[in-house]
């Protein structure tokens, strides 16, 4: 007890801004359930595990620490299951894990020589009681985090609930029996509170929903309020109210006397059961009811497989993309290098700043140990296997996902998000986070060089270069090897009235298109129309030709199975890609400047130079607000994606519907540019006047310009870009690798649903030559390995 008088002044009573972590260790994952119990640091608050809390008292000197142990408790076998009602895990309303329930026990421990005082104890100095009262009551760090992430933001009262005017027409609504006024939807349907009108809402991304009527009445009205028929009951705050003007779901405070204008009596009224959903609801049932089949080998009584390397990811509620994405990371020789075999917990934890749960480094060498090392990679205890299945826990790869996450709307939600988004965003934290040591960076060895050259009409050409980690191929189904089997199938359809949903899944043939069918279109030429020519100073039709300039250790192929369908309607191709083990790319290597070769002069034309401000492209914009979205948001979009097409606007869309500005007004305005932007780009080779358009054209934003330049080839033949074979970097000059253009399969990312925000990715990896399948915790050898349903294909270059 002396000792710990001793060392009053290094511990802490909390305030409410500390951020507490009691569930986790900062450096492994351990938990207050491990053999070694979890030790929380009365001074900063972080927990560590029994291996590691000897470190951070080396390091901070803090000697006193709270120790928390859990032991299972006995689970009645009865124990009724919930219905979630909630798309969250572990939280209340959420899915019922079944997990069992532990009983927690305390105590207080002085460092170094592991001194244990009992806790409570009417003996302890009141500070300490106080301050290990405060810990023990408060939401730890990683709960609050999760749960945070889970709940909906709060709606807010709509500014216009108290101006609505309701018309007086006369119009009661029935308590049932509804149907659009505009077309024949009898689900997804909206009042407008100021006139009555019952309206299908908006057409969803999958093609699902209603046909727009609600919104096109708000166009043509300006009527601002609707209320979702369905989901009305007593408890009114559950109601669906949507504000047009607003863009956004909303409280209605006057919901009660709006609804009795037109009859509506709200305390009688019951939630239309499965026919109506609000719109949590309708993404937990999306959520909850895929077929998952092949991908997952399901029906297969798959052999798990433990030790270093066979470690599952704990699905933290839609996390499956990451965790798919991380399994096949951690099978490259270079990031198993950088965060797990020349990288040591300790030696990450001391150069790690004071909080190391904020550190990418410290986390991805947390992760990379947890993965790799098999600590947690063990069947669970016999006692839990009658019901388990000889399955493994998995970690939970919380204080990863959050801080590789941080400030992106998308990424720290709980939503599902595209797994080849997450990879590009990785791959840029994990290149910013070396920065001071590129040789260390395991980035760079996905990185290759790619070379676009512009033939004009003229007969002189342009070279445009940039680096890529992913090769984007488009599906061309024309090329598909089953022609005749799908044309007899059609025709049996087509005459017995078939509708491929009414099908067994047995009888459904899909195309089959070979994997080198979509290499060579990303190869093929391709005409541009309305091509700006500076050697004949106006428009004409180009000829653009792409190749790579090197080969990456790591080749990555993405699958464009996201297409628009006939009237826009956004589709999944249903379709195989026959992927070969092996693959050769060495002809889809770059030759440069070719001897007798002209290059086109790299003047710009004043009145292009005028004419760059960000406008665009209509045609665009219109398609996506047929979707749904929000006009000044599509316009952005296709500014953004430099009006590319309607995929990149798309995804552009979901990755920025957080930005503060996304609002803002769109400037037209010819504005002066920063000369240091000016400057930088110049430095990246590009000359100074298409350096200064660009910036024009984007804002400021040195990003969007160098998108731009590289988007718009017409506009700039700058140095770097036209440099002759002679004077060309070489990928070793400009630190890319590079080598031979034979590839081996190693990994496959999977998904199974209408679009890449919703459903379930599965990860497929090579490992000790066999097919191994890391579906979240599950973690088997595969027995059918999907080669050809992948949506992300990893190849590894071979050397011989």
């Amino acid at each position: 007890m002396e000792l710990l008088r001793s060392n009053l002044s290094r511990v802490q009573i909390p305030e409410p801004t500390h951020r507490i972590y009691k569930h986790e260790c900062c450096l492994s994952f351990d938990t207050p359930r491990s053999e070694g119990g979890l030790f929380v640091d009365m001074n900063s608050f972080l927990a560590f595990g029994k291996d590691y809390v000897a470190w951070n008292h080396e390091k901070t000197g803090n000697p006193v620490y709270l120790h928390i142990k859990d032991t299972p408790k006995s689970v009645p076998e009865d124990r009724p299951l919930k219905k979630p009602t909630l798309l969250a895990i572990g939280v209340d309303g959420g899915f019922d894990n079944n997990e069992t329930e532990y009983e927690e026990s305390y105590s207080i421990v002085i460092l170094p020589d592991f001194v244990s005082l009992p806790f409570p104890s009417v003996e302890l100095p009141e500070k300490v009681r106080i301050a290990v009262d405060t810990v023990l009551s408060a939401v730890g760090a990683e709960r609050r985090e999760q749960v945070a992430a889970w709940t909906a933001e709060e709606k807010k009262a709509s500014e216009h609930a108290l101006t609505v005017q309701q018309l007086k027409s006369g119009v009661v609504i029935p308590p049932s029996g509804w149907k659009c006024a505009k077309c024949d939807k009898k689900e997804n349907l909206w009042l407008n509170l100021t006139d009555g009108m019952i309206l299908c809402g908006r057409k969803n991304w999958d093609g699902t929903g209603g046909n727009n009527h609600a919104v096109e009445h708000y166009k043509e009205t300006s009527y601002p309020l609707a209320v979702k028929l369905g989901t009305i009951t007593a408890d009114l705050e559950a109601a669906d109210v949507y504000s047009y003007p607003e863009d956004d779901s909303v409280l209605d405070p006057l919901l009660a006397q709006h609804l009795a204008h037109f009859g509506i009596d709200f305390s009688s009224m019951q939630k239309v059961s499965m026919t109506e959903m609000t719109t949590a609801e309708r993404e937990l049932d999306q959520n909850t009811n895929f077929d998952w089949n092949r991908i997952q080998e399901s029906g297969k009584e798959l052999v798990p497989v433990f030790g270093p390397g066979y470690t599952g990811l704990v699905n933290l509620g839609n996390s499956c993309y990451l965790a798919a994405t991380m399994q096949i990371l951690f099978s490259t020789h270079s990031f198993i290098s950088r965060y797990f075999s020349h990288q040591s917990l300790k030696l990450a934890f001391e150069m790690a700043p004071a909080d190391p749960t904020l550190d990418l480094n410290m986390q991805l060498t947390k992760l990379g140990h947890g993965l790799l090392s098999g600590k947690y990679s063990i069947p669970v205890t016999e006692k839990d296997a009658a019901t388990a299945e000889a399955r493994q826990e998995g970690i939970p790869p919380r204080m990863f996902k959050s801080v590789v996450a941080a400030g992106h709307g998308e990424f720290s939600s709980m939503r599902q998000q595209d797994a080849l988004d997450f990879f590009l965003h990785l791959l840029d934290k994990v290149e910013r986070g070396n920065n001071t040591r590129p040789d260390l960076d395991p980035s760079r060895s996905f990185k290759f060089g790619v070379e676009e050259k512009i033939l004009c009409s003229s007969g002189k050409v342009s070279y445009n270069k940039r680096d890529d980690c992913i090769l984007s191929l488009n599906i061309p189904l024309q090329e598909a090897t089953n022609k005749d089997e799908l044309e007899a199938i059609n025709n049996q359809k087509a005459g017995k009235g078939l509708e491929e949903n009414n099908m067994s899944t047995d009888d459904i043939v899909r195309p089959r298109v070979p994997l080198e069918a979509c290499l060579a279109t990303f190869a093929s030429p391709e005409q541009i129309h309305d091509y700006y020519s500076t050697a004949l100073k106006g428009k004409t039709t180009a000829i653009k030709t792409t190749g790579l300039t090197s080969f990456p250790d790591y080749l990555v192929l993405h699958m464009r199975k996201f297409v628009m369908d006939a009237g826009w309607v956004p589709k999944k191709l249903d379709v195989y890609i026959d992927v070969p083990d092996v693959i050769d790319i060495s002809h889809m290597r770059s030759k440069g400047l070719q001897p007798g070769e002209e290059l086109l002069p790299d003047a710009v034309p004043e009145e292009v130079m005028e004419t760059a401000q960000p406008v665009a492209n209509e045609e665009i914009v219109a398609q996506l607000v047929s979707m749904g979205f929000n006009q000044l948001h599509c316009q952005k979009a296709a500014i953004n994606t430099s009006n590319v097409g309607v995929e990149e606007a798309t995804n552009w869309l979901f990755s920025h519907m957080d930005d503060p500005d996304i609002d803002a007004p769109i400037s037209h305005q010819a504005s002066d540019v920063d000369q240091s932007s000016v400057d930088t780009l110049i430095s990246f080779g590009f000359a100074e006047e298409v350096a200064r358009k660009a910036l024009k054209a984007s804002g400021g934003d040195i990003e969007k310009a160098t998108d731009w330049i590289f988007n718009n080839p017409n506009a700039s033949v700058s140095d770097m870009d036209v440099s002759s074979s002679s004077s060309a970097q070489t990928p070793a000059q400009t630190g890319l690798p590079d080598g031979g253009g034979r590839y081996k399969l190693f990994g496959i990312v999977s998904h199974m649903g209408t679009s890449t925000h919703c459903g379930h990715y599965v990860a497929h990896i090579l490992k000790e030559g066999r097919w191994v399948i890391f579906n979240d915790s599950k973690v088997g050898i595969s027995t059918d390995p999907p080669k050809d349903m992948g949506y992300l294909y990893f190849f590894q270059r071979l050397e011989n």
